[in-house]
């Protein structure tokens, strides 16, 4: 029956032989006799009339009886089919251009999303490129396990259709692709631009919250939207309305532009402002709040040096981070720290290094060393005190100390001594297959050397 199919030539032809041979006709039998199909409309010239009494146009072969047989074929037995005959039935019913409330797409869609679990990722690729309308997005984008996976053929290739169809989808679904592409790190500039797009244009219907959602993997991928020019200021516009709405959605719309080395002014004005802080510190989700205030503060301070409004009042400066990284810390076992830190303790000593220091403003770095003009990595007991780098855990208020300060206590013996940081960058600091650091990396390295430190990257 496959060969018989195969090598129909005609419209007709195929449909008689899967029409008349019911108990010749398997599952596998009907995505081929739907792909032939297609194949044989686009073969013929645009508007051929009939021929020997058969209908030629895609229309006019929806209404013959013998293709509503072979649909109905399939919706009875679908149920039954397995999940590559599902998956090629959809696939060759897009390609056919049958319109998506027709019996037998609804049929194929609901089929499909019912065994999304169990699909692999060409399966997931090959169903959303032809079932892709915004109920679609929204269940597969919800699937914990497409979720957990990457899925970067898909993304590729979501990238080239999601513009003509973003405008019928609704913000969540979108925030939806937002988070998966950030979680996943996946740096495709056409989806980039198609979020920035739809945010530029939908932006002042948005609640911050959903903002801060579509903002995100901009930082994270460390990528300005080719519409930054027009977005940002927008941005900037709508956080000057609704800052106070949601103070932790704010702050993390502003820490995605600070990372892009994007200063608001205005916001910064109303951020840093009593009311917002008086308002901040009553909540529930204070201390976060403060975090990146915190951090926010000392990037004015390190980047915007034109600013001249108010600032974070130093008696509400916190680290923003004490510890390594979650995610850091999840992955040790798969990073080369251990193996540098080994290679360390017989090259330099132990003496002569520290691991997972955390430096002001609340950046923990993977090795600080010290190394004089000669090139001697030097034992931490002979660095003068006052050259060495603030210790996040052991001065007595290390929120308060001005990132100045630090800067000239850190250079003023920068003849004799150069405080170096070891970075020790694995695959997840990076966008997916890409030597481009994410944004929070990236700006983490960029303080850091503003604050006098030499980096090495590993």
């Amino acid at each position: 029956m496959k060969r018989l199919i195969e090598r129909s030539r005609s419209v007709g032809e195929v449909l008689r032989w899967v029409t008349q041979n019911p108990s010749k006709v398997s599952a596998s039998h009907y995505p081929i006799a739907l792909h032939k199909l297609g194949q044989l409309l686009q073969q013929q010239p645009q508007g051929q009339a009939a021929v020997n009494g058969e209908s030629r146009g895609p229309g006019q072969m929806l209404e013959q009886p013998e293709f509503q047989t072979l649909c109905q074929a399939i919706i009875s037995g679908c149920s039954k089919f397995d999940n590559f005959s599902i998956v090629n039935c959809l696939y060759a019913a897009a390609a056919l251009g049958l319109p998506g409330e027709s019996p037998l797409v609804r049929v194929l869609e609901e089929e499909s999303r019912s065994r999304l679990g169990r699909f692999n990722q060409k399966d997931v690729s090959m169903v959303f490129s032809s079932e892709a309308n915004n109920k679609a997005l929204e269940a597969i984008f919800s699937s914990q396990l497409f979720y957990e996976n990457r899925q970067e053929r898909f993304i590729r290739s979501m990238a080239e259709w999601l513009p003509r169809k973003a405008e019928n989808l609704t913000p969540y679904t979108m925030a939806l692709i937002a988070k998966y592409v950030a979680r996943h790190r996946l740096r495709e500039p056409r989806l980039l631009d198609t979020i920035a797009n739809f945010l530029l244009k939908r932006g002042e219907q948005l609640d911050s919250k959903v903002i801060q959602k579509l903002v995100f993997p901009f930082s994270r991928m460390n990528y300005r939207p080719s519409n930054h020019s027009e977005l940002f200021p927008k941005l900037e516009a709508i956080l000057e309305q609704k800052a106070g709405s949601s103070p932790l959605a704010t702050v993390n719309i502003l820490m995605s532009m600070f990372q892009l080395s994007h200063f608001p002014q205005t916001v910064l004005h109303q951020v840093f402002s009593p009311a917002f802080i008086t308002n901040v510190m009553s909540s529930p989700y204070a201390l976060i709040v403060r975090r990146y205030l915190s951090l926010l503060d000392a990037a004015v301070e390190l980047e915007f040096r034109d600013y001249s409004g108010p600032r974070l009042d130093p008696r509400y400066r916190v680290l923003m981070f004490e510890h390594a990284l979650t995610a850091d810390e999840a992955n040790r076992k798969y990073s080369y720290k251990g193996l540098v830190a080994e290679a360390l303790r017989q090259l330099v000593g132990e003496e002569c290094y520290r691991q997972d220091e955390v430096l002001p403003p609340g950046y923990c770095t993977d090795f600080l060393l010290w190394i004089n003009r000669a090139g001697t990595v030097l034992p931490l007991s002979r660095v003068p005190a006052a050259s060495k780098a603030p210790s996040a855990h052991t001065t007595t208020s290390p929120a308060a100390i001005s990132l100045r300060s630090s800067v000239l206590a850190l250079t003023s013996d920068l003849q004799d001594f150069a405080p170096v940081v070891l970075s020790v960058n694995d695959k997840w600091h990076y966008c997916q297959n890409s030597d481009i650091l994410v944004g929070s990396r990236a700006m983490r390295d960029r303080h850091l050397r503003l604050l006098g430190y030499c980096l090495v990257q590993v």
